[in-house]
């Protein structure tokens, strides 16, 4: 059994129940690991605004704990503080823009502090995903947005059957020139080329003297996928996609059924 020290995990279907509730159990599981001086870290696709309800009930706080956000664009302690960060230019934002016209999907970026929308007519998933990162909108031109915004990533929002016809039709190139996910059914979000969960769960495990075995990752949806490759032990909730599931080396439970301490108790405390 590998010797974990970090336990990264993701949180929307992944520590959240289906009721996007943190369980009792999890946090149970969660504490005990840390109590045996494992590292918890929590990397998502939200801001740090998001995660930080979740960090309290875990009692993750100071300088020495951390968090991945956006996807890997950030690395942070708990405190707020940025450790790396990633970003687009102003001038990738506005082409992304133009191609969210191109493809008939609704568009946002995201900063630090703000999520700008560009649509006058808001979707409703900017307005539910401004509600679940505890992040304010601004409507804006593109032209209104200076170059001083520093933009974390850029994002192509429609309903689940649209995304995906959506994700085909993205030129090659900018596979190459960006890192893209499909987040969520209804986001595709563009980032910095070196932002990754992947990426950033490696260089804060370097920072911290470890190697990937020393690393276990849980995850459900396909952004998830480079951090669980990357992880020695690499775990698919029993909830994920297909695709995580076929690269991961565990599955655990839904997260109906608590999956992420299931995993920990059994995967990375070896209790049964």
């Amino acid at each position: 059994m590998k010797d974990i020290k970090l336990i990264a995990i993701d949180i929307d279907g992944t520590l959240l129940n289906e009721e996007n509730n943190l369980a009792q159990e999890t946090i149970d599981a969660i504490t005990e690991a840390r109590q045996q001086g494992i590292k918890v870290v929590l990397c998502t696709g939200r801001p740090l605004t998001g995660a930080k309800t979740y960090l309290k009930a875990l009692n993750i706080s100071g300088h020495d704990e951390y968090a991945i956000t956006f996807n890997g664009s950030q690395v942070q302690d708990a405190d707020g503080n940025i450790i790396e960060k990633e970003n687009i230019t102003h001038d990738e934002f506005l082409e992304l823009e133009k191609l969210s016209h191109k493809l008939d999907t609704n568009f946002q970026i995201e900063t630090a502090d703000y999520i700008y929308a560009t649509n006058r007519d808001l979707s409703p998933f900017s307005i539910a995903e401004s509600y679940l990162v505890k992040m304010p909108i601004k409507v804006r031109e593109p032209n209104e947005i200076g170059k001083n915004v520093e933009v974390v990533k850029a994002m192509l929002i429609a309903n689940p059957d649209v995304i995906d016809k959506v994700f085909e039709e993205i030129p090659e190139d900018l596979f190459n020139r960006f890192s893209v996910v499909k987040s969520t059914p209804v986001f595709i979000e563009f980032m910095n080329k070196k932002s990754s969960k992947g990426n950033a769960l490696d260089s804060l495990a370097k920072d911290l003297n470890l190697t990937a075995d020393n690393v276990m990752a849980i995850g459900d949806q396909n952004n998830d996928m480079t951090m669980v490759k990357y992880a020695g032990t690499g775990v698919a909730m029993g909830n994920a996609v297909d695709e995580l599931k076929a690269i991961a080396n565990k599955v655990t439970k839904t997260n109906k059924e608590n999956g992420v301490a299931y995993a920990i108790r059994n995967f990375a405390l070896n209790k049964k």
